[in-house]
């Protein structure tokens, strides 16, 4: 199972804004392997959310944890299947911990975006 979460620019803690994350998380829970990759929406004038999205699904995701996400991008995992857990606290490592033990809840509200606010 392929797992993305949104990281800051030192790779460990959790962004809190999902499509404009300057960098993703990528963990395979097969082979532990981990791997980081550059976010191309994170500059984006608009649409950061629908662009990262897409990025997800080219990367083959199938769980992401993060603390937020917005409709339009929750919309589309949700017509991949793609299932969103509520990240909790800053730590990925942590996140990824709680996510193997089935701790974590899944993301239930999300908001409209952020319209190239940042």
């Amino acid at each position: 199972m392929r797992v993305l979460i949104p990281v800051d620019e030192d790779n460990s803690l959790i962004c809190p804004t999902f499509g404009r994350t300057p960098y993703f998380l990528l963990f395979d829970t097969e082979n532990k392997e981990k791997e980081i990759l550059g976010n191309p929406a994170a500059q984006a004038q608009g649409g950061a959310g629908l662009q990262a999205a897409q990025f997800v699904l080219d990367n083959k995701v199938d769980i992401i944890i993060t603390p937020r996400c917005g409709q339009n991008a929750a919309d589309v995992f949700r017509e991949a299947e793609i299932k969103i857990y509520k990240s909790e606290g800053q730590s990925a490592e942590v996140n990824i911990e709680n996510f193997v033990k089935g701790t974590l809840s899944l993301l239930e509200h999300f908001h409209s975006g952020y319209h190239g606010i940042k």
